[in-house]
């Protein structure tokens, strides 16, 4: 007679998945660990409107988003410890939906602004925040996309933004986007409705230019030259003979009619090299170097143009109005 088995073995999963789940885990957690006691939740005093925020330094610096803290002068911000003040909003840029408030009390911990330039598509992307009301809650995901544009409140586009999966939902804008070192490399910032792992934040780099901008001015003082770009790879062959070392860059993608880019004969399809012999390497280049300096001033700017050549052009940037 044969003998039936009937509690038959289970079949073990592959060698090494669940080190790589447990390593996964890890790294996610340990991210949590490092940047989630600085994460804080921001409330407009009068109203329901609440988002979240980061504090980046220990004397109360917090980074959220403009479309959290709105026209409020001061909120109300809860810390992850519990602890309950107000800060005062130091200042705000629209056209990067960044704003920047002081903590009126200890925060207890803060994060680190980490290098977005160095992101890669694939990286995992880890969110903390407070959406729908559940406050300090993390997702996890992958960078999709970079250098993406998206349309802010006052109608521009913010470029340098950073496409994730990472599951986003209202009250999670304004806090941060973590790399798996344990750094902030994005502010969280919008959602498209109804669509499912699409989600947006604003590069670090770019959330960096616009608090030093603040500190020193109180606001963004900003050159415009009438483009819409993407980040993109270089062409190595490009780079070579350009004598260029980065490897990657900006491509127009759009060019506003009688803008300074138009006149200095730019063309959509051109790949911008540097601005006044600084290379540019990503969208959060170009809006570092089109800063409130080069106002009227003559630029030059080196491209690869669509007749496959490097060509030397000159653009007199005007001054982008205040929001």
């Amino acid at each position: 007679m044969g003998f039936i088995d009937i509690n038959p073995p289970v079949p073990e999963a592959p060698v090494g998945d669940g080190a790589l789940l447990d390593a996964y885990s890890e790294t996610v957690s340990g991210a949590v660990d490092r940047v989630g006691p600085a994460v804080s939740r921001i409330e407009r005093l009068g109203d329901q409107g609440h988002g979240s925020g980061f504090a980046i330094s220990p004397d109360g610096l917090i980074i959220t988003n403009h479309h959290v803290v709105a026209d409020a002068k001061s909120v109300r911000i809860r810390t992850a410890n519990g602890a309950v003040g107000q800060g005062t909003v130091l200042g705000r840029d629209p056209d990067t939906d960044i704003a920047l408030v002081r903590a009126d009390m200890d925060v207890q911990a803060w994060a680190r602004l980490g290098d977005s330039k160095k992101l890669r598509r694939g990286h995992i992307a880890i969110a903390i925040g407070n959406p729908l009301g559940f406050d300090w809650s993390v997702t996890a995901g992958v960078v999709s996309a970079l250098g993406r544009s998206m349309r802010a409140s006052t109608g521009r586009l913010i470029d340098d933004v950073v496409q994730t999966d990472a599951a986003l939902n209202p009250g999670n804008s304004g806090g941060p986007l973590v790399s798996a070192s344990g750094e902030v490399v994005g502010v969280n910032t919008a959602v498209i409705r109804g669509a499912q792992g699409i989600a947006f934040a604003v590069a670090s780099n770019t959330a960096n230019f616009v608090v030093s901008e603040i500190l020193r001015f109180g606001h963004v003082r900003r050159a415009f030259i009438g483009i819409v770009v993407d980040t993109t790879s270089l062409p190595r062959r490009v780079a070579l003979k350009a004598g260029m070392v980065q490897e990657t860059t900006v491509r127009i993608r759009r060019i506003d009619p009688g803008s300074p880019a138009d006149k200095a004969g730019l063309r959509e399809g051109d790949f911008i090299l540097a601005i006044d012999g600084h290379p540019v390497a990503g969208a959060d280049d170009l809006i570092r170097l089109l800063d409130g300096t080069r106002i009227d001033t003559r630029t030059p700017i080196s491209v690869y143009d669509l007749d496959q050549q490097i060509a030397e052009r000159v653009l007199v940037p005007a001054a982008r109005p205040q929001s």
